[in-house]
């Protein structure tokens, strides 16, 4: 099955890097479990710029993105909808995580994507 290319605005690229290099806790402490292929041997990459929009984390293998949803999110909800459906409409999928989860028990987490890719790989 071939892939569906995803383009994205070269113009999101410096702020991607600005993302990354301003990271809250709780993607720091995700990414400490998603970077170098620890995650059932896929590669994620942060800060993704895809089609229009950045999102946290990325597989491009499974077509999975990961948001993690805290205090910048608030006020936002109708944006991070319209957002996730127009990616959900080129193929790539979401899981979504609460701030407080990641930070508090990011055992479970970690747990549920694991689950997420084995269902779904």
């Amino acid at each position: 099955m071939r892939r569906k290319i995803i383009y994205y605005n070269p113009a999101l690229k410096q702020k991607a890097r600005e993302l990354r290099n301003n990271s809250t806790a709780t993607e720091i402490k995700l990414w400490k479990f998603l970077k170098g292929r620890q995650m059932c041997g896929y590669d994620f990459h942060r800060q993704k710029p895809l089609d229009k929009y950045i999102v946290d984390f990325f597989c491009n293998e499974l077509n999975l993105a990961i948001e993690i949803d805290g205090s910048s999110h608030v006020g936002k909800e109708e944006y991070d909808k319209r957002r996730q459906d127009d990616l959900e409409s080129i193929g790539i999928k979401f899981l979504r995580f609460d701030d407080d989860d990641v930070m508090f028990n990011v055992e479970k987490v970690v747990t549920a994507i694991e689950e997420w890719i084995k269902s779904n790989s």
